[in-house]
């Protein structure tokens, strides 16, 4: 059966069916060429080069995309307690440099300062009364050296009518009551001076005592003049002014509003002082110095603008942070450290007006690969860097 079926295959297909076919042989391989090896492994090569420049090739020109605009605004907040009558700007507004903002009511701070008033002037006349005694009090202590001198005089006399009476009681001639009015004379004599100098003395002490209460008054009226001044300030800061110009932002204070001393009710913002904070890499600070030019490029509107190292910090922004890093605890890990930088805007920018503070930018500082550590070497007493 398998026969015919050859066999008539055979007739179809016009050939004779091989029961066991040999097989084909393979196609000559061609010779490819080697100049494509040669290309890649040229260009491989290449590439491994530029990876290996760009890793360890020192950058003339560090870049970094971590920096913001900032400025160093004005928090608006009251000196005294008080209720807010009248707030005289808006969000947003631009305002000048001692511009009135907001007002507080002001009739407890009249009062206090109408009391300051009266208060200095009632001491004022207190010691005017007091140099009037000052100024008197002679003209008593002479009253008393006078009556002193006018006693001192009658005790003479009675002394002697005392020796007389005395001699005349000895010899007979006269009585014995005429001596003992002679001896109580000279007696009451004696008492009544002795109680003029008290007085005099006195009155001289009471002039020490009139000079103290004038300097003691002249000190209550420089107090009460101290308290008339801090009484004129108070009145004068229910006006809240502008300390510098900008625009108003932050905005939280309402007419009607009870505020107290150190309540932030506004920021103003000087946009005209702006600068640029740059956390740049502690490894790319190693050509950067003061002055070196910086090109800013500003996200917002995809513009460029020119400006200048101005200083370098202190320390890292790790140093300041509210929990430093504790690297004596043994758990170290080695991190690269990022120090803000700061860039000041270069003048005559009309472009510059368009910055606000908080903008993101990049910044480009080109240092021509400044020799900081050689500089260094050459100017050990200063920092070149900063």
């Amino acid at each position: 059966m398998a026969e015919t079926d050859r066999q008539q295959d055979d007739q179809k297909y016009g050939h004779k069916y091989e029961q066991n076919p040999a097989p084909p042989k393979p196609a000559p391989v061609p010779n490819l060429p080697v100049w494509p090896w040669m290309v890649g492994g040229v260009l491989i090569f290449a590439f491994v080069l530029a990876v290996l420049w760009l890793v360890f090739a020192p950058k003339p020109d560090p870049w970094t995309d971590d920096a913001t605009v900032t400025a160093h605004y004005a928090s608006i907040a009251p000196r005294i307690s008080g209720q807010v009558t009248r707030v005289l700007v808006d969000d947003n507004q631009a305002v000048t440099a001692g511009q009135a903002l907001v007002t507080l009511d002001p009739r407890d701070q009249q009062t206090a300062l109408d009391m300051a008033k009266a208060a200095i002037a009632r001491d004022t006349a207190q010691v005017g009364n007091a140099s009037a005694n000052v100024d008197r009090q002679p003209a008593l202590i002479t009253e008393q050296e006078a009556t002193v001198a006018q006693m001192q005089a009658r005790l003479g006399f009675a002394l002697a009518d005392q020796k007389r009476y005395g001699n005349l009681a000895s010899t007979g001639a006269g009585t014995t009551q005429q001596r003992q009015q002679a001896d109580a004379a000279v007696a009451e004599d004696r008492a009544s001076l002795a109680a003029a100098q008290a007085a005099l003395q006195a009155s001289r002490r009471q002039l020490d005592v009139l000079r103290a209460q004038v300097t003691a008054g002249e000190g209550t009226v420089a107090v009460d003049r101290a308290r008339l001044e801090q009484a004129t300030l108070d009145l004068g800061y229910t006006t809240i002014a502008a300390p510098i110009s900008g625009l108003v932002g932050q905005r939280s204070v309402q007419v009607g509003d009870y505020v107290g001393p150190g309540t932030t009710l506004m920021a103003v913002v000087p946009l005209d002082r702006v600068y640029i904070i740059a956390n740049y890499r502690e490894l790319a600070l190693a050509h950067v110095r003061i002055g070196q030019h910086v090109t800013i490029h500003v996200d917002a509107y995809d513009i460029d603008l020119d400006g200048m190292v101005d200083s370098l910090p202190p320390a890292s922004g790790a140093t300041f942070s509210p929990i430093p890093p504790q690297n004596a605890t043994g758990n170290f890990t080695k991190i690269v450290q990022r120090l803000p930088v700061k860039i000041v805007l270069a003048p005559n920018q009309p472009l510059a007006g368009l910055l606000k503070v908080g903008f993101s930018v990049e910044t480009t500082i080109h240092t021509g690969l400044a020799d900081v550590v050689a500089q260094q070497r050459s100017a050990p007493d200063q920092a070149v860097a900063r």
